[in-house]
């Protein structure tokens, strides 16, 4: 498994095939796998690769965090698809092997060779991705969305936050849950299409009700 070479476009166009129904490299919260991943590549993806743009921005604001995330970093090419080849280990071992050296060759041609080799799979990996037919992937998710004290106004508070339509996006039941001290959170559980409604798309539009959102957290996700 793995991305290939996340400095070329052509590991960029693999990563953001990857994010296309994914809105964490691993799991669904941040971790230290996407941190592994952010570090790779070093700057903002192309505006073209908008999953990839989106889930770069959205780890970089936890930068700060960036040690707090869970999880143990892994190796580069522990990450990504399956049936992308990981080309990001390191030299082979012995000079009588007769893999090829993808990193740290001093022959030039060789480092050509791997080079032509690398493109041809992600071309293949590319090619058997788009003659699969097209799945509309969804998941059920629950949030918990927190007001800022006992005084807010929750009828308000759900009102606007099912004020919040996109396509793709389909909201559910909701009830209130006490958390202490006179305050209750909204529970709302609600059904996106994953290629187009992210739970850092919600975070932020939810969270855009100032006067009354606090926080808003993911209580559970699923996929359908």
């Amino acid at each position: 498994m793995g991305f290939g070479d996340l400095k070329s476009a052509a590991g960029l166009r693999v990563l953001n095939d990857f994010l296309a129904d994914r809105s964490y490299i691993e799991g669904y919260v941040p971790s230290q796998a996407d941190i592994a991943v952010f570090e790779a590549i070093g700057a903002p993806p192309p505006a073209d690769l908008f999953h990839a743009l989106r889930w770069y921005n959205h780890i970089k604001s936890y930068e700060k965090q960036k040690a707090s995330l869970p999880g143990v970093k892994k190796a580069l090419g522990k990450y990504g698809p399956a049936d992308v080849e990981d080309t990001t280990g390191a030299a082979t071992d012995s000079k009588d092997d007769d893999d090829i050296d993808l990193f740290g060759s001093d022959d030039e041609e060789e480092s050509e060779e791997a080079k032509k080799l690398r493109e041809e799979r992600l071309a293949q990996y590319e090619s058997k991705k788009s003659k699969k037919p097209a799945v509309v992937a969804k998941s059920s998710l629950l949030l918990d969305v927190k007001p800022w004290d006992d005084e807010t106004d929750m009828a308000k508070l759900e009102e606007c936050v099912r004020s919040i339509q996109a396509d793709g996006l389909v909201w559910g039941s909701s009830k209130l849950v006490p958390v202490g001290y006179g305050i209750k959170k909204l529970q709302i559980q609600c059904v996106v299409e994953d290629d187009k409604v992210g739970t850092d798309m919600l975070e932020e539009r939810i969270t855009a009700f100032e006067d009354y959102v606090q926080s808003m957290d993911v209580a559970a996700f699923n996929k359908i």
